[in-house]
């Protein structure tokens, strides 16, 4: 393990309890917690993206913002569902970004998880070719967004204006930003698929299929077959690894008073349905820091992955969270072996 990152849901609710109550609240917090985040000395900010919902839905103007106000920390998003992007005009957006932030961004790609709105991607002028899938869609403007980025032509010249015909790319690009393309894998055949096409793999607290075993344990083994998928393809650079979990050390009243009863209900995986099919979903962590550290140490995937997205509960407010990751990096981290 080499890094510790947030990740943000970026929920807002105008509810009895929440410090977030609108979208700039979303917004601006968002931004605050990825300063204290990296006082603290936490490497990652990353964003969920949904549409049609009360979450953060854009990500580069926030991401942009961040970079403005920081220096060292990593900012990213887990994940941008592909299946709503316009892949160039997401690739400009995204080496501003990078461009601002001096080679920072870490960007999560993925086929979306279900949603608000009824195919939603169609109410974006998105619709899969006939016979193809959702899925299909999304790996296509991925594929057209990296070709981008990476600077390969996407466009022809007009000889009027330039006094030759060739192909053109998209402008700004960033050196590097290429390499720092993740793909949210929800099964182990996503996950090989993803080492296949160079990318970094970025697993989350559920996974689309389940064999019997505890979720660290499959988690693992998804994380093992993309490893050995990107040697036998090839790739000449080392990819990353990241999985995300809930963590919540009880370190006083305020956070035993939201949390003490999860540390009960919510200590062990949860097999249900998601798109008809059965899912595995990770356990949280919640307890005493000491308790967490020695329970994270036996995490197979934890062990297995180089970088740690933790969860927070962005509607407590700026300092509840900031709280939280300051016990993480201090208390967890060393006792669990990782710092």
């Amino acid at each position: 393990m080499t890094g510790i990152g947030f990740l943000s849901f970026g929920h807002w609710q105008p509810v009895a309890g929440s410090q977030v109550r609108t979208a700039g609240d979303a917004l601006l917090q968002s931004i605050d917690l990825a300063i204290a985040a990296e006082d603290l000395g936490v490497d990652g900010a990353y964003f969920r993206v949904h549409h049609f919902a009360r979450q953060l839905a854009s990500p580069f103007p926030l991401l942009a913002a961040i970079a403005a106000r920081t220096k060292r920390i990593e900012i990213g998003t887990g994940v941008i569902d592909m299946r709503y992007e316009n892949p160039l005009y997401m690739a400009e957006e995204a080496a501003a970004a990078d461009l601002i932030s001096g080679g920072r961004l870490q960007l999560g790609l993925s086929r979306g998880s279900p949603e608000t709105a009824m195919r939603g991607s169609e109410s974006f002028g998105f619709v899969p070719a006939e016979g193809e899938t959702d899925a299909d869609l999304a790996r296509e403007h991925t594929d057209l967004f990296r070709s981008a980025i990476a600077g390969t032509g996407v466009a022809r010249s007009n000889p009027r204006m330039t006094g030759v015909e060739q192909p053109l790319a998209i402008e700004p690009r960033s050196e590097g930003l290429p390499d720092r393309i993740w793909w949210g894998a929800g099964s182990r055949a996503t996950a090989v698929w993803a080492a296949e096409q160079g990318m970094n793999l970025m697993s989350s607290t559920l996974l689309t299929e389940d064999t019997g075993v505890p979720f660290d344990e499959l988690q693992a083994e998804q994380i093992r077959m993309f490893r050995d998928a990107w040697q036998t393809a090839g790739h000449a650079r080392e990819p990353r690894v990241s999985v995300s979990r809930s963590i919540i050390p009880l370190i006083d009243d305020e956070t035993r008073h939201y949390f003490g009863l999860r540390a009960q209900a919510e200590s062990r995986d949860q097999v249900g349905v998601l798109d008809g099919g059965l899912a595995r979903f990770g356990r949280s962590y919640v307890g005493e820091p000491d308790v967490i550290a020695a329970e994270l140490a036996q995490d197979e995937a934890v062990a297995e992955a180089d970088t740690l997205l933790i969860t927070v509960p962005n509607q407590l407010g700026v300092a509840f969270c900031a709280s939280l990751l300051e016990s993480i990096v201090k208390d967890v981290a060393p006792a669990a072996g990782w710092r």
